[in-house]
């Protein structure tokens, strides 16, 4: 074989040799490019399990979730310390008992009809008390009928008729009266019992047969006579000093909507809206007024409002634990005993009468308050460059990250409590204030009507109201159904 032929041949195989080269540097590249995909993936997957893992960790203990959302296999753990007491009355406790009445309604004697010794009979002969016992009980539940004559006189001097008139109120010829219909609103508003067992309970107790729409009737009747007394509470809380602020989501018709409360130590007024936010605070009209310190959770809404603002620190307990347990953050726990540190030098203080808290040991809580926000910044693992996105706006932050940040931003308001001890440590009261409106959710499971949520929100600010200022449930409700709803007391603070 002459050398061109040969040099001929060996370029041929030179050439399918980098012809196949270049196929397994393209596969290779082609598996480069799938595995770099797969590992995106994986990371991506791995991003996602964490975060579920996170919401599968969340309970009522470090989350805002309710405790009835743990579940039967939760562990129940609470954030109060274990007391060194004994369960039960405590030495000096002065405990109750049932008492007897000096002056009973009803007096029973019992004698001896015939001598025990010898048989005489004792009949009109006079007696001692030798011993008394008491039995309280209700008496036997009946309506009593009273019914209104309009009586028509004649004139002896000039002979024309004249009647009467009924009293206010009574307009039928027969019809239920105020206390009745107060008892059914109060059943079915208050305590929360269903329609259809208000009526079967007035039925067993009282004997009267009231229907499903007349109880609805009632119930609307009320709300329309609150109208006028649920805004005198609105404008109250809007012109007091301290007011607590919250929303919950409920169902109107099987849509969501927001309950949204606005409460102080003697008024509650709750509203509802399809909003939760700016839109529905505007709507209510509360915030926009309202010039105090206004006590509320991290929501952001309401940091538009020009007043006062101090942050729930129980929601910022339950956050930092979570972070220590979940996610291993340990500033998060010494964020945590700090909080709980600060509450209780501020309960002693209180009891030895003072306004704040010293000057000197004010400064030595807010430097270690912080010295733990540095060593928390400090922790946080700082941003990849592939975890940075192209796209503008706010990027997602790690649950730690938002924490801090917002501990930072709102160090003035988490540790107000501090300069003025009437400030409160959490926002527990608007809580408690819509506790009930959760218990109404889970018996009926949603409000069927608008009307129906509404009179829910008049009724139910006007009852927490009265119950805040001392009045009876059942006489507040009675005094509506006549048409005079107990007036609403208030004092600025």
């Amino acid at each position: 074989m002459r050398a061109e032929e040969r040099i001929g041949q060996l370029e041929m195989e030179l050439a399918r040799e980098r012809a196949k080269t270049a196929r397994v540097e393209t596969e290779l590249a082609a598996e480069r490019a799938e595995n770099a995909s797969l590992r995106q993936q994986m990371e991506s997957i791995l991003v996602r399990l964490r975060e579920v893992e996170g919401q599968l960790a969340k309970d009522s203990h470090n989350s805002s979730k309710p405790p009835s959302s743990d579940g039967p296999g939760r562990k129940l753990r609470s954030q109060r310390h274990r007391s060194e007491r004994k369960t039960g009355g405590q030495p000096g406790h002065p405990g109750r008992t049932l008492m007897q009445l000096a002056s009973p309604d009803e007096v029973v004697r019992h004698r001896p009809l015939v001598c025990g010794h010898c048989q005489q009979p004792l009949e009109g002969v006079t007696g001692t008390v030798k011993e008394r016992r008491q039995v309280h009980d209700l008496p036997e539940v009946r309506l009593l009928v009273r019914e209104h004559q309009v009586e028509e006189v004649c004139c002896p001097r000039c002979q024309q008729a004249s009647r009467g008139s009924f009293p206010a109120g009574v307009e039928a010829p027969a019809q239920y009266g105020s206390n009745l219909r107060a008892l059914a609103v109060y059943l079915h508003q208050y305590q929360l019992v269903p329609l259809a067992r208000t009526c079967e309970l007035l039925g067993d107790l009282c004997d009267c047969q009231i229907s499903e729409g007349t109880l609805i009737g009632w119930v609307q009747q009320a709300a329309q006579t609150l109208e006028p007394t649920v805004e005198r509470i609105g404008d109250w809380i809007s012109a007091s000093r301290l007011q607590h602020g919250d929303e919950t989501g409920i169902h109107v018709g099987g849509k969501l909507h927001w309950m949204h409360v606005n409460s102080t130590p003697w008024l509650t007024h709750l509203a509802w809206h399809a909003k939760r936010g700016k839109q529905a605070l505007e709507a209510i009209g509360i915030w926009p007024r309202f010039h105090g310190r206004g006590m509320h959770d991290r929501f952001s809404s309401y940091d538009q409002y020009p007043c006062q603002h101090s942050v729930c620190a129980a929601h910022l307990l339950r956050d930092c634990l979570y972070l220590h347990e979940h996610e291993q953050q340990g500033w998060a726990r010494e964020m945590h005993e700090l909080l709980l540190d600060m509450h209780a030098a501020t309960d002693e203080w209180r009891q030895r009468g003072a306004l704040g808290v010293p000057a000197i040991e004010r400064e030595e809580w807010v430097v270690r308050y912080f010295e733990i926000l540095a060593a928390g910044f400090a922790a946080q693992p700082p941003p990849s460059r592939e975890a940075i996105p192209k796209r503008r706006g706010r990027q997602k932050q790690s649950a730690a990250k938002n924490l801090l940040d917002d501990l930072l931003r709102r160090a003035d308001q988490v540790l107000a409590f501090l300069d003025d001890l009437s400030r409160p440590f959490t926002n527990n009261l608007a809580e408690r204030d819509l506790r009930m409106v959760k218990v109404q959710q889970k018996i009926a499971g949603t409000f069927r009507s608008e009307d129906g949520v509404t009179a829910f929100c008049h009724i139910r600010s006007y009852l927490s109201t009265m119950r805040k200022q001392g009045h009876t449930m059942l006489a507040a409700l009675a005094a509506v159904f006549a048409g005079k709803p107990f007036p609403i007391a208030w004092a600025p603070g």
